[in-house]
C-alpha cells in the first residue's frame, strides 16, 4: 500500500513540477514610446548636460576650446531635435536619411 502511494506521489511530482516551471506567467507589457515623446526626453536631458557643461567650465574643469566644442556639438543636436519635434508637431514627414536641411 505504501509503494503504491509513493509511486503516485513520484508520479504526480515528476508532471507536476515541469508544468509548475513552465507555465507561462502574466507579462507585463512595456509602454509604446512615441517618437515625438523619445524626442523631448533627448532634449530635456540635453539641455541638462549642458547645464552640467556650463557649470564645470566655470568650476576650471575644462579648457576653453573644450568647452566650445561640446558646447557646440550639444547646441546642434539640440537644434536637430527641436526641428524634428516641430516638423513631427506639424504633421509634416522627415526627410529621407542623409538628405540636407
Amino acid at each position: 500500500m505504501m509503494y503504491y502511494f509513493l509511486l503516485t506521489l513520484t508520479i504526480l511530482l515528476a508532471l507536476g513540477a515541469p508544468i509548475y516551471m513552465f507555465y507561462p506567467t502574466r507579462v507585463e507589457h512595456a509602454v509604446v514610446k512615441t517618437r515625438l515623446a523619445y524626442l523631448r526626453e533627448r532634449k530635456d536631458a540635453i539641455y541638462e548636460n549642458l547645464r552640467d557643461l556650463n557649470f564645470e567650465y566655470k568650476a576650471g574643469k575644462m579648457s576653453e576650446a573644450d568647452y566650445e566644442s561640446l558646447k557646440t556639438n550639444m547646441e546642434d543636436e539640440a537644434a536637430a531635435l527641436l526641428a524634428e519635434m516641430a516638423r513631427l508637431e506639424d504633421g509634416i514627414t522627415p526627410p529621407p536619411k542623409g538628405a540636407r536641411v
